[in-house]
């Protein structure tokens, strides 16, 4: 087994109790039309000193128009393949953010919807690995807010 890996960031965009969730695109190679979060591939940056944080800002205003701003806050990483592909994928949390978002690319997506987390967790539609980004969202949201000990 290789130890190379492609690094993949995804934000977990939060307003109040709902999350956006974008669909993937159909011609997308790895989950073409499911629902997921906004993120995607890493650039290389040698000069960066945040470059996970630089990279899913960017890709989520690639995608959406969005602007992420700080603090971002880490909740989980998992690996998967995509194909022969090895990959890492590193989810954040992002509370503060501006704009209204759209579908920007849409080569990468077709659609933009804001769903309440619960309503998330309970879809037929929704993919277990988005599920279990938002679940753990929620959980350090509620940790955050001090709902949850």
């Amino acid at each position: 087994m290789s130890h190379l890996f492609v690094v993949n960031v995804e934000a977990a965009i939060v307003r109040g109790q709902e999350f956006l969730i974008i669909k993937r695109a159909e011609k997308e190679v790895h989950a073409g039309g499911l629902y997921s979060l906004v993120g995607g591939k890493m650039d290389f940056d040698a000069s960066s000193l945040q470059v996970l944080e630089e990279n899913v800002k960017r890709e989520v205003a690639e995608e959406i128009g969005v602007a992420l701003h700080d603090p971002l806050t880490y909740i989980h990483s998992n690996t998967f393949k995509a194909g022969d592909t090895q990959v890492l994928n590193i989810v954040f949390l992002s509370e503060h953010f501006n704009g209204l978002p759209y579908v920007k690319s849409k080569e990468e997506i077709s659609e933009v919807t804001w769903m309440d987390g619960q309503e998330i967790l309970q879809s037929s539609v929704i993919p277990t690995w988005t599920k279990n980004s938002v679940e753990l969202s929620i959980r350090s949201l509620k940790q955050k807010r001090g709902l949850e000990q």
